[in-house]
């Protein structure tokens, strides 16, 4: 119920905040939102929409056929409706654009057609309305140009490239970063569709499909709690373990399926980014005891056998879940499924309680 108080506190407080002004322009309102932290949009009359995206840029979306206020580009990057000719090197927004019907709107993908899991995206690109324009660290800057690039969205990987996204701006095609990864709630990754939607005029498509998914996560909330413990990780190539921090959404879908994440109060260095690197001996000291590893090969690739978790590190054979035979692994696409949060919470109570596996969309047992 908290939440709930929290959520209509909130929606109260963007009924009454007051937009930035903008020369020109006539502030209405400000879109409601119950979950995500890392944007805000504000409408102005005439369709104009301004998006607000926590510590990065600030986006002026100016209706089709319309004027761009005078000053107005000193202040904010210009996204000039219609916006059909996007490139999306983001894969976690595909499923939200999808997910509105909008993929229409993306001509141009960073990723290959057989790194989609989202069947629209596979078979626009086989039909070939969406190209493969190089991945986001080499963008084929060419081909960007000639198909009218009206928007690159990157994700946060963009920030170890910054020459890239220079690069791309210095061709005049707006760059936005989507920062979902770095919500708290999972449900508030799922509502950064509400701020692609407001590009796209289809805000009440976007609110709709979000109230399913708040419902959907609400009717998982009275998982009990096991008290169990779950660390959730990949080893990287050079042998750091690479964990979430405590406060990120992963750590909150645990709880919510029942479960508790085994680091109660890690925040690493750089509030930068949601992954957090760890010695093997210090993820060791605080995982070892845990009652399940989830092994996450959305980065790294999949494990198959927990011989393959012991090649990686031979201290792994000293854990408790790997004694106690509760490791599990995530399929390759759980980035990709920013449209069903749901799914992933369901799979982890399955896990916690025994529940059947075959029901699992996203988690596999590793023997």
């Amino acid at each position: 119920d908290t939440k709930k108080t929290e959520s209509s506190s909130t929606k109260e407080s963007a009924k009454e905040k007051k937009g930035p002004e903008i020369d020109g322009l006539t502030y209405e309102s400000a879109m409601d939102l119950e979950y995500a932290e890392g944007f805000q949009v504000y409408y102005y009359k005439d369709g104009y929409k301004m998006i607000d995206i926590k510590d990065d840029a600030k986006f002026l979306v100016v209706p089709e056929n319309q004027d761009v206020p005078d000053g107005a580009e000193e202040d904010y990057v210009i996204l000039q409706q219609p916006l059909d000719h996007i490139y999306l090197a983001a894969t976690s927004a595909m499923a939200l654009f999808n997910a509105i019907n909008s993929l229409d709107n993306i001509t141009m993908t960073g990723t290959q057609a057989s790194g989609w899991y989202i069947e629209n995206a596979v078979k626009a690109m086989d039909d070939g309305k969406i190209k493969f324009a190089g991945k986001y660290s080499e963008p084929d800057y060419e081909m960007l140009v000639d198909e009218d690039c009206d928007l690159a969205i990157e994700s946060t990987m963009i920030l170890h490239t910054p020459k890239v996204q220079e690069m791309i701006e210095s061709l005049d095609i707006p760059v936005m970063i989507d920062r979902s990864s770095y919500e708290s709630h999972p449900l508030g990754r799922t509502e950064w569709i509400k701020l692609y939607a407001a590009m796209l005029n289809k805000e009440d498509a976007a609110d709709a499909f979000f109230e399913k998914q708040v419902e959907n996560v609400d009717a998982l909330k009275d998982f009990k709690n096991t008290e169990k413990t779950v660390a959730f990780f990949y080893v990287s190539s050079d042998g750091t373990v690479v964990v979430r921090r405590s406060d990120d959404y992963i750590p909150k879908m645990i709880e919510l399926s029942g479960g508790r994440y085994v680091f109660d109060d890690l925040t690493g260095d750089d509030s930068n980014t949601s992954a957090v690197k760890l010695t093997m001996e210090e993820f060791y000291a605080q995982a070892a005891d845990a009652d399940y590893l989830i092994y996450n090969s959305s980065i790294d690739n999949p494990i198959n056998s927990v011989k393959d978790l012991e090649e990686k590190d031979a201290l792994f054979s000293d854990f408790k879940a790997v004694k106690e035979g509760n490791v599990w692994c995530t399929g390759k696409y759980l980035y990709q499924a920013t449209d069903i949060v749901g799914e992933l919470i369901t799979d982890m109570n399955l896990m916690l309680t025994g529940g059947d596996e075959s029901k699992m969309t996203f988690l596999y047992h590793v023997k």
